[in-house]
């Protein structure tokens, strides 16, 4: 008899008698091969799935329901649509309708946070094993004790993607919608598959209710070393995120979200989720290994005899991924808890080719490329983008936080000033030239970069300052050719660099205008000048 036969989910209308609940990897193996069109076992031992037609989150579909208690609180606007109460029932009705018409659904119960004293339980109710698999992985998952008196959970995510949204609905713009209610703690997907949603989900919800509680929820990946020095990694998707934190050398406390405490931070998640394009033992062993029994892949290209993965196969989307439990990482940190930052590092893909590859910032420089958070899209990936275009997202994560990003950048200018953190800035896009003639910064360049980070080797390298964005431009890094330190001496043309370069920078004052109004006159001081 299932452990799950007297476990039933009339508390929120819902009348399905056969719910799979906190089912082991094999199990959703099994369930995902009867039931999941189109599972495969990879060649690794990985489960392979596609996610329908969504291939990617959808922001423009995401929605916040609008409250008196919350209200006040919210950055409305593009990233945070407002919905009224009823629609939102509404939307509710309709995933729960569509529950009743499938005969078996899947429950997963786990917890988002590491560090205990912040800890929330979170439900995920869906209709595909596969998306029951992915938060296995994601969550932090309970021991049998903790799910035998788990009780109810404090939010509910109601994943019924493979039924659309009623576009005719008012403030429902297309098929797809997401929606999250802060105060009924519900958040109901419909209308795509994409199981990126869930995990972003749990975040928006870590990034309104920790900085209520002075806590700084973060888009960053962590590890530690040896020495228990501990460094926070912020880029979008694409700078390395990552692949930088999956250091041999160091502990891995997560690859994407933290909180940083009076007291440290700890990582949200139970697990990792790594872009898979381009993936290869060589240049990326520890993700690569990671790649086996209990992972989910998406959206991947394989062989159908041998089901070895081509991961060089973009045909269905860039956007392919990986999702495994933290601990199939061999150097986890588990708990996945550290003490305070030493470094905060952001990264960005600038593939302009004007950023040098490593810079060290004034706190009030930290501020400002914070509240930026900066990288650029390569020509070429949309149509009609002829040359590299300047991308900004605040915080390295505007579309999950929902606070004003000042709430979050003035969290962690104090918790950098209480702790003595030092920012840096590091380019992991072109050199020599901007997209079409410049080469991508070798990765062991970077890496070696972080490397002379952590040994200290740069806290008093010398430098000289950048004359357009003011940082001071790092010139000695032990095993990097110094001539590709500084960017303006890789073009073959002075003048070419420097018009690029004021270009970028009137790209950041203009982006910087929507953060003027509050912001200090030493973070304003700290924009490019060219």
């Amino acid at each position: 008899m299932s452990k799950s036969f007297y476990f039933n989910l009339k508390q929120y209308g819902i009348d399905v008698t056969t719910i799979v609940r906190n089912a082991s990897p094999a199990r959703l193996y099994e369930e995902a091969i009867l039931y999941d069109e189109g599972a495969a076992v990879s060649s690794t031992g990985a489960i392979m799935l596609r996610s329908g037609t969504k291939t990617g989150r959808s922001p423009s579909d995401k929605r916040i329901v609008e409250s008196s208690e919350s209200r006040d609180d919210i950055w409305w606007g593009d990233i945070n649509i407002k919905m009224d109460l009823d629609i939102f029932e509404i939307n509710l009705e309709r995933a729960i309708d569509y529950f009743d018409t499938c005969e078996r659904l899947y429950v997963f119960d786990g917890f988002a946070g590491w560090d205990p004293v912040y800890q929330i339980k979170v439900r995920i109710i869906c209709t595909r094993p596969y998306h029951a698999l992915f938060m296995h992985n994601m969550l932090i998952r309970p021991s049998a004790e903790e799910l035998a008196k788990f009780g109810e959970p404090d939010y509910v995510i109601f994943n019924a993607g493979r039924f659309p949204a009623n576009r005719n609905t008012q403030q429902v713009t297309s098929k797809t919608c997401v929606t999250l209610c802060l105060e009924k703690k519900q958040f109901v997907i419909l209308g795509t598959e994409y199981a990126g949603e869930m995990k972003k989900g749990v975040f928006t919800i870590m990034n309104y209710i920790m900085p209520k509680q002075d806590v700084l929820s973060m888009h960053c990946s962590a590890n530690e070393g040896p020495d228990g020095n501990v460094s926070l990694f912020f880029g979008l998707s694409g700078t390395g995120k990552t692949t930088l934190s999956a250091d041999p050398h160091r502990a891995l406390i997560g690859d994407d979200e933290h909180c940083w405490t009076d007291h440290g931070i700890f990582n949200i998640e139970g697990g990792c989720y790594a872009k898979a394009i381009g993936l290869s033992a060589e240049k990326e062993p520890e993700i690569h290994g990671a790649i086996r029994f209990g992972a989910v892949l998406e959206n991947v290209v394989y062989d159908p005899d041998t089901r070895e993965v081509d991961y060089d196969d973009v045909s269905i989307t860039q956007n392919t991924r990986a999702s495994y439990p933290i601990e199939f990482i061999e150097n986890a940190k588990i708990p996945g808890i550290a003490g305070h930052p030493n470094h905060i590092i952001f990264l960005t893909y600038d593939a302009f080719g004007v950023l040098p590859p490593v810079s060290r910032l004034s706190p009030a420089q930290a501020m400002y490329h914070f509240m930026s958070g900066y990288t650029a899209k390569v020509a070429g990936t949309e149509v009609g983008v002829t040359e590299p275009k300047a991308t900004f997202s605040a915080c390295f994560g505007a579309a999950f936080i929902v606070w004003h990003p000042a709430k979050y950048a003035e969290l962690l200018a104090e918790k950098m000033r209480s702790h003595s953190a030092k920012a840096w800035l590091i380019n992991t896009g072109l050199t020599g030239g901007p997209y079409g003639k410049g080469e991508r910064m070798l990765l062991k360049y970077t890496r070696a970069i972080i490397d002379a980070i952590h040994d200290g080797s740069l806290d008093h390298a010398d430098s000289i300052p950048d004359a357009v964005f003011g940082f001071d431009v790092v010139t000695s890094v032990p095993n990097v050719p110094s001539e590709v330190l500084n960017p303006r001496d890789t073009w073959d043309r002075a003048d070419e660099y420097d018009a690029t370069a004021s270009k970028l920078a009137r790209s950041f004052r203009e982006n910087f205008e929507q953060f003027e109004e509050g912001s200090s006159d030493e973070v304003l001081h700290a924009a490019p000048k060219g």
